[in-house]
């Protein structure tokens, strides 16, 4: 059965251009209103264009209804006013699609923090200040779908992209979060990895990469990830037509007495700590605690 979006209010942030567009213009063109954020900066969050308004003039020549809003993610009255703005042309918010991005590369070494804090703040805080702008709107119509975009760089590092690393692997955890507090209220919280041909990736991949990781071989993830019928909790990674669950997981350990409990003792076991063997997927933080009690109790 189609995946329609017909009488739901979308909010796309960094629509203007690559992923995004690509997003809204799916989003609508399956009966979504859209509301299509973006600041118009450069991929290093300078600067400014009108590339929003230039999104919602496709959408509405192709018969579908959009805004354009260019608040900037990283500054949470612009997101109040956003959701505000949504809220008073549609009366609803039922999608949020946090995308906007920004890259300063650099290896740590030579970073400066003030580059170091813009990536996190755009990455991390703006998809929080966006996630907040319409949270209490979601919980009050008891539906939600909520859309984040990590990264294989927050799962796995990349060399030069230390702040970047950080702040999605952040939205890793914020998504964790949301998903068991939104659960009660319908909202749903997901999570994307994107490898796409966009301005962010331009300078870093041949042309024919560039060509077969098309944004719009990454839209069917995100679409589904914010569709009625979704989970949540999933990480999806999306590339070329490709698409990967990804997972945080914990081995069972090693259990360890009291007065064995010694930095050399850890390093004796340390082949069996580090094991890829039992792996299981981490549903939530307390895990941790649980199993480890469980360990203990079977002990005795």
């Amino acid at each position: 059965m189609p995946i329609s979006f017909a009488d739901q209010v979308a909010i796309v942030t960094g629509a203007g251009t690559g992923l995004g567009r690509a997003y809204a213009l799916e989003l609508a063109r399956r009966g979504a209103k859209v509301l299509v954020n973006d600041l118009g900066s450069s991929p290093d969050g300078r600067g400014g264009s009108d590339s929003a308004a230039r999104v919602v003039e496709e959408i509405r020549a192709s018969g579908g209804e959009a805004l354009a809003d260019s608040g900037d993610v990283s500054d949470f009255a612009q997101m109040e006013a956003m959701a505000a703005r949504a809220q008073e042309a549609w009366g609803a918010i039922h999608i949020l699609i946090n995308n906007a991005g920004t890259l300063r590369d650099r290896t740590f070494h030579k970073m400066d923090m003030a580059d170091f804090e813009a990536v996190v703040r755009v990455n991390l805080l703006g998809s929080a200040y966006a996630t907040k702008a319409v949270w209490a709107t979601m919980r009050e119509q008891a539906y939600g779908r909520v859309l984040m975009t990590t990264s294989s760089t927050g799962l796995g590092g990349n060399f030069g992209q230390a702040n970047y690393g950080a702040a999605k692997a952040g939205v890793l955890g914020l998504a964790r979060t949301l998903r068991l507090e939104g659960a009660k209220y319908d909202i749903r919280v997901n999570s994307i990895a994107p490898t796409a041909g966009t301005r962010l990736t331009a300078d870093i991949f041949p042309d024919e990469a560039y060509d077969a990781f098309s944004p719009e071989t990454v839209v069917p993830a995100a679409l589904f990830l914010v569709s009625r019928d979704a989970p949540s909790d999933a990480v999806i990674g999306a590339s070329g037509g490709v698409f990967q669950g990804a997972y945080v997981t914990m081995n069972e350990g090693v259990l360890l007495s009291p007065e064995d409990c010694t930095p050399e003792a850890i390093a004796a076991a340390w082949d069996e700590i580090d094991t890829h063997r039992g792996l299981r997927v981490l549903e939530n933080g307390m895990e941790q605690s649980h199993r480890a009690l469980s360990r203990l109790s079977r002990k005795g």
